[in-house]
């Protein structure tokens, strides 16, 4: 017996069989190409009583009452009653549609507006055709999808049944519209840069390794938003890019990281980081007003994060010593070891002093509220970044801290190609070592540098963004993110065997 008095689909989809064979078996397709409508719900819902109305939509309630039946057809637009009845379809084409048609069916009717007693707009039906036959019962609108997975493995039912979460992703579609049309008014243009590439860089991410058959070459899909092509195009002569598209990192999955991910990043010829945090503050505070209609949010156990206020600067190893009482500037890999045993934190013993710097600093971020802005990060832990002139073990550096995650990473890009060829040399080392993340010698890229790069600064941010001022696991706002197949029990049986 289904459970929690679900329908039972085998059956249901036994007897909408029947009721398909029956609407064939009447000379009519269940599948048309083509509707005559002419008007939406919304547009309906907006006539006189007595006008004529064409429309159509997805059937998602049918109550009969005798020679009566009541239904609520459903659009994008709006949601709306329409009543079919004997009497003006006739006994015939009345009964046929009470036999044969189901919650579910798209229909195309034709009617005229009246009110009901209880003073509802409705439409009075005076022919109705099939668009689309449903196989497979909608959701009980009383329980609806229940189980986490199953949302996500059917997210167009989650979405269909579930008014809220449509509305994630419109507002979604309102978030990166609003970033692209902040960029364009301040003179950036949009380019696209290699999904796949040779050399994997911008990031220290593991990739994704897939095979290139025509050019027999292994191939790896991107962990940056064009980071390394689009300063390629600062050498070009471009001084403002920007570029958004999806992003690869076979790495962990968690409330703020997938594998699979929509990215932005702009570069910008000319520029420091110093004008890099004035832009990002500016623009985070038009996207949120944009996307959100407010610069105030409670996020997780942040209750008043306000964007409107000017945002603090936060200094990476004042803020480390501030909380944890080490200075990383001076400590020793073995300091920072029994530091981090200290306060339990998992480490692995082949992690150089950066990665060691980088999970004390993981501790301290998730007790600021922000907004602010990180800064004075270690080179250690900023392999693209220029140095600062006035204190070279550090980096010019950015990223907005808002409810205790980083929401996005710049910097006063690297164009020393020198000094560049050595910290990749560095990371090459630390791959050899075992650190699958480090970045690879990208020699393509130096020899670009070498031609002369302008002073430029480069940011982004993920759609991390738009999952945290929305207040849900970034997984909850991917529209279709990946699953596991479905396994039967046969193939669970062979498992086990």
């Amino acid at each position: 017996m289904p459970e929690n008095n679900q329908i039972d689909e085998t059956k249901e989809e036994f007897i909408r069989l029947e009721h398909l064979k029956n609407i064939e078996e009447a000379g009519v397709n269940p599948y048309p190409s083509c509707t005559k409508r002419i008007d939406t719900l919304f547009q309906a819902k907006t006539k006189k009583e007595g006008e004529k109305v064409q429309t159509a939509g997805r059937l998602i309630s049918k109550r009969e009452m005798g020679r009566i039946c009541f239904c609520h057809l459903k659009d994008e637009s709006a949601k709306m009653q329409i009543v079919f009845s004997e009497k003006e379809l006739g006994k015939d084409n009345f009964k046929f549609f009470i036999k044969n048609f189901d919650v579910g069916d798209f229909v195309e009717i034709s009617g005229e507006i009246f009110i009901t007693k209880k003073g509802e707009i409705s439409i009075l039906v005076k022919e109705y055709k099939i668009l689309t036959k449903a196989l497979l019962p909608l959701p009980d609108k009383f329980h609806g999808l229940q189980d986490e997975e199953t949302k996500f493995r059917k997210r167009y039912l989650d979405i269909l049944m579930n008014e809220e979460v449509k509305e994630i992703f419109i507002r979604k579609s309102h978030f990166w519209k609003a970033t692209r049309d902040f960029l364009d008014q301040e003179g950036f243009i949009e380019v696209e840069t290699p999904v796949l590439e040779s050399t994997p860089g911008g990031a220290d991410a593991t990739p994704f390794v897939t095979h290139h058959n025509a050019l027999d070459l292994d191939v790896y899909l991107r962990i940056s938003m064009g980071e390394l092509w689009q300063k390629r195009l600062m050498v070009a002569g471009f001084e403002k890019t920007f570029e958004i598209g999806r992003q690869f990192r076979n790495e962990g999955m968690s409330r703020e990281h997938l594998q699979d991910y929509t990215q932005m990043e702009f570069y910008w010829a000319y520029a420091d980081y110093t004008k890099g945090m004035e832009l990002v503050e500016r623009m985070y505070k038009y996207i949120a007003q944009e996307t959100f209609g407010t610069l105030k949010f409670s996020i997780g156990e942040f209750k008043n994060i306000d964007l409107s206020k000017k945002w603090e600067q936060i200094d990476y190893a004042s803020e480390i010593n501030k909380q944890l009482g080490i200075n990383i500037m001076t400590a020793s890999e073995e300091e920072l070891k029994a530091k981090l045993q200290e306060l339990k934190i998992k480490y692995d013993k082949a992690e150089n002093k950066g990665r060691l710097i980088d999970s004390l600093w993981k501790q301290c971020r998730k007790n600021i509220s922000g907004p602010a802005f990180l800064i004075n990060i270690p080179v250690e832990v900023s392999p693209l970044a220029k140095r600062k002139s006035d204190f070279r073990e550090l980096t010019e550096r950015f990223q907005p801290i808002i409810a205790g995650s980083e929401l996005g990473n710049g910097y006063s890009e690297l164009n020393d190609p020198l000094d560049q060829e050595k910290r990749f040399e560095r990371q090459a080392e630390m791959r050899e070592q075992g650190d699958e993340e480090a970045q690879m010698h990208d020699k393509d890229f130096v020899e670009a540098l070498k031609h002369g790069m302008p002073p430029t600064c480069g940011f982004g941010f993920s759609e991390r963004l738009f999952s945290f001022l929305e207040n849900k696991p970034i997984r909850t706002c991917q529209i279709f993110p990946l699953m596991k197949p479905e396994t039967t029990e046969e193939e669970n049986l062979n498992y086990k065997i």
